[in-house]
């Protein structure tokens, strides 16, 4: 009975089919559609060719995927859910979607507490794991559609911002959003080097602002200037940053002064007063003007005797430049032997004028000290009368001693008259009745003896 009945009605479905135009052919479709399509579905229900191919059931997923070509695209690449699951490869689309259930009907089938979010290409890590699906994925959006970058589900909690840029796993992880990852200062214009790779981030990045921020030393150490300002704002100068209590300035590279000597240890500001950056003379006498004793009658010069060791030991003068070289003895004599005053300029240059207690003469031979001493040595004395002064010593005039005839002490001139008489006026036996020609009768061999000329 009922194969009869079957039979009849496939007949009269025959029937039908050939009294109702072509173009009603839907509505036999629509008689024989196990129920409505989903929602987002509805509009192919106009035509089951949109999902179907007759008596090719294996064709339908390859209709779905036509129409859902990024499926298509991710199965393709083995990336995403669809791409990932091993069981998609092996089942039909409508395996899982299931349509035909009416309007409300869900296609998607996902057991929000099973599901394995390591198939997707963004596998829940470290806090993630805690955290809700509703907190990434937002309501009338795919699943799919939810962003990978960290920066657009955590804006609202991004502290930065925005100044550092939206790739925030280059500092924070999953594993905690306050846990920071170190960064690598050196990939900015600013390396962290020596203590500034200790100094914790908002030491310099005050109130989480990382862009715009000076990299000048002093911006940031100004209230560490013990210097008030003087050196000015160039720290590194000095200053490096294995230590900021260590510091080092190198006058020779950094100016045209390098300091040698006593300079090396001598406090900025003995030189530079106040103001380290205003400009100052290199000339020495600027420095050293109330140490000039010799109230710059020497010149301005002071190099030219002075070194750097010592402003009073590290003396140097050649006095073989000035009008009296020194020779002899001379030369192992200390400065202030002839220089009472340390003027120096205006020393008299006679002997007398420094040996006058040496003078045992008493002042006989005038101040012609170099007539018979030398510098070689004071008791050395070299006089030759007949050559130096003039008049030859002959006879008993030889034996004679330099007092017996130089008498007078405290002479302005040692020359005495060359007459005879001059000195043998008491010996003149004749009171002068042959007048005062002595050698026309005597002879300097004797006195006594004479001898009258034809």
């Amino acid at each position: 009975m009922r194969r009869l009945f079957a039979v009849q009605f496939v007949f009269a479905l025959f029937m039908l089919l050939l009294v109702v135009p072509a173009g009603s052919a839907t509505v036999i479709e629509k008689l024989m559609m196990p129920g409505e399509l989903s929602a987002p579905h509805a509009k192919l229900e106009e035509d089951c060719a949109n999902c179907h191919k007759t008596l090719q059931r294996a064709a339908q997923s390859e209709l779905c995927l036509s129409c859902h070509k990024p499926i298509a695209q991710d199965i393709s690449a083995k990336s995403g859910f669809h791409g990932k699951n091993i069981l998609v490869a092996k089942s039909d689309c409508y395996s899982c979607h299931v349509e035909h259930r009416g309007r409300d009907a869900s296609l998607v089938n996902l057991e929000v507490l099973t599901f394995d979010h390591g198939l997707t290409d963004f596998p829940l890590l470290g806090r993630h794991q805690q955290a809700l699906c509703s907190g990434c994925h937002l309501s009338q959006k795919k699943f799919k559609e939810a962003s990978h970058d960290c920066f657009a589900c955590h804006k609202q909690d991004e502290p930065h911002r925005g100044q550092l840029g939206t790739d925030c796993k280059s500092c924070h992880s999953p594993e905690s959003w306050r846990k920071v990852a170190v960064f690598d200062h050196s990939k900015t214009k600013f390396a962290l080097t020596g203590k500034h790779g200790s100094v914790p981030c908002v030491s310099c990045h005050v109130g989480e602002i990382y862009k715009g921020v000076s990299a000048a030393c002093n911006d940031c150490h100004a209230i560490q200037d013990v210097h008030q300002g003087r050196f000015g704002v160039n720290c590194q100068q000095c200053h490096s940053v294995q230590s900021w209590k260590e510091a080092k300035f190198d006058h020779g590279k950094t100016t045209r002064f390098p300091l040698v000597g006593a300079h090396a240890s001598a406090k900025c500001s003995d030189c530079h007063g106040s103001d380290t950056h205003a400009k100052i003379s290199m000339a020495c006498v600027d420095c050293h003007r109330t140490q000039d004793v010799h109230k710059t009658q020497l010149g301005s010069i002071c190099g030219d005797c002075h070194g750097t060791v010592s402003w009073i030991k590290d003396v140097r003068f050649d006095h073989g430049a000035t009008s009296y070289p020194l020779i002899g003895l001379h030369e192992a004599v200390l400065c202030e032997g002839c220089h009472a005053s340390p003027a120096y300029k205006g020393t008299a240059t006679a002997c007398i004028s420094c040996h006058a207690k040496d003078d045992v003469h008493t002042g006989r031979f005038a101040n012609a000290c170099a007539s018979c001493h030398s510098p070689l040595g004071w008791a050395r004395v070299a006089f030759d009368h007949g050559r130096d002064a003039s008049y030859p010593l002959t006879g008993a005039h030889a034996r004679v001693t330099c007092y017996g005839c130089h008498q007078q002490t405290h002479v302005q001139s040692a020359s005495l008259p060359t007459a005879c008489i001059a000195c043998h006026q008491k010996q003149d036996v004749h009171h002068g009745a042959f007048g005062t020609n002595c050698a026309r009768c005597h002879t300097t061999a004797t006195f006594r003896e004479a001898f009258i000329r034809k």
